[in-house]
């Protein structure tokens, strides 16, 4: 048996409003919940057991995902009570892992989509006799993320966490989210306190001298934690930038760079295209013209207008000749005719924006 654990316990701040009612790794991205793409990947890789770290609205991924076996794997479901951290929530789901000691154990953070081989990533683990590896990815300003220095056999040097100084920025290569430990790492955690992986867990290895692998992959690896990086990595699943067998078919081949899923209606004069994902029973109007874009399940859009990189909750309304441009709109919020809603607006779920009541420039009437 190989197992992972997913990660799957924040609240996905950096989202709001979109994760007012659903947890981030819930949320569509092409057409599914994002979960479904890393669920598909893991999969491939040989893993069948699959222990979901959660916290932040635990009863929606059992609700969805049950005992897995529709989905051709074994499920599990651990609440954490007190927030654990990174570290934590990983010693937190110990007890309900079925490897042995020296076994791997797979572990996602749910917020990153990634071209990474999984069954490379495990086969090197193996192979190199390492109790931690660590995908790592090489990103242009790194001051973001965990930076993760390697010797020149690949082994792992230090660990410096979002550092912002230029002298401490000694590698463009950063920690991707995605490890392997060996079981009996896991348990050597600290049991029932915060522990956080990246400060705590990894630099706590090297000064013990274990053997922790860095394994750098240049796939394609993005972090969803954004509205602009969530419909971005959204719009590379439909248009084939990456791919993932979880991405639904379109029932709409008149608009090849779009995703149209079931039930939903475009007008015959409407423009879809950039990786947009039409959600179920959604709506588009005449004349509407819809660009890399998450429309959410039942939403609505109305005749003439305009989105550009945005996302539209689960039933909520754009009204005609509005324009959306790098914007947010909540589930059941409704937006006026004749708005304008540019540079990172975000509506409120269930908020209410009159007609005309927002613009950017004169009102053309």
């Amino acid at each position: 048996m190989s197992e992972a654990i997913m990660l799957v316990g924040g609240k996905g701040t950096r989202l709001r409003p979109l994760t007012v009612n659903t947890p981030k790794p819930m949320l569509e991205v092409a057409g599914v919940p994002f979960l479904s793409h890393m669920l598909s990947r893991a999969k491939a890789a040989g893993i069948t057991r699959i222990v979901f770290a959660t916290a932040y609205k635990p009863e929606v991924f059992e609700e969805y995902y049950g005992d897995g076996s529709r989905f051709g794997l074994e499920m599990e479901y651990v609440q954490e009570v007190e927030p654990l951290d990174t570290g934590g929530a990983i010693r937190n789901v110990a007890d309900r892992l079925r490897s042995g000691p020296d076994e791997p154990v797979m572990i996602f953070n749910s917020d990153i989509l990634s071209g990474m081989d999984l069954g490379a990533l495990l086969a090197q683990h193996a192979a190199r006799a390492a109790d931690v590896t660590l995908h790592l990815t090489k990103v242009s300003d790194p001051r973001a993320f965990g930076l993760v220095p390697t010797d020149q056999d690949g082994w792992v040097t230090a660990f410096r966490e979002k550092p912002q100084r230029p002298e401490d920025i000694v590698t463009d290569q950063i920690n991707a989210g995605c490890y392997v430990f060996r079981r009996e790492i896991i348990d050597g955690i600290p049991a029932g306190r915060r522990v956080s992986v990246e400060r705590e867990t990894f630099p706590g290895l090297l000064a013990a001298g274990a053997k922790v692998l860095g394994v750098v992959e240049q796939s394609y690896w993005l972090d969803l934690g954004t509205p602009a990086a969530f419909v971005r990595g959204s719009a590379d699943l439909v248009l084939g930038a990456i791919s993932s067998p979880a991405v639904p078919a379109s029932t709409c081949p008149s608009h090849p760079e779009a995703l149209v899923l079931e039930a939903a209606e475009v007008a015959e004069s409407a423009k879809l295209g950039g990786g947009t994902t039409v959600g179920r029973g959604a709506r588009v109007a005449e004349q509407a013209a819809v660009y890399g874009t998450v429309l959410g399940a039942g939403s609505s859009i109305g005749e003439g207008a305009v989105l550009r990189d945005s996302i539209v909750g689960r039933g909520a309304r754009v009204g005609a000749g509005t324009v959306l441009e790098g914007a947010v709109v909540g589930d059941g919020a409704s937006v006026g005719a004749g708005n304008e809603l540019l540079a990172g607006v975000r509506v409120s779920c269930d908020a209410v924006i009159p007609d005309s009541a927002v613009r950017f420039s004169h009102d053309p009437s």
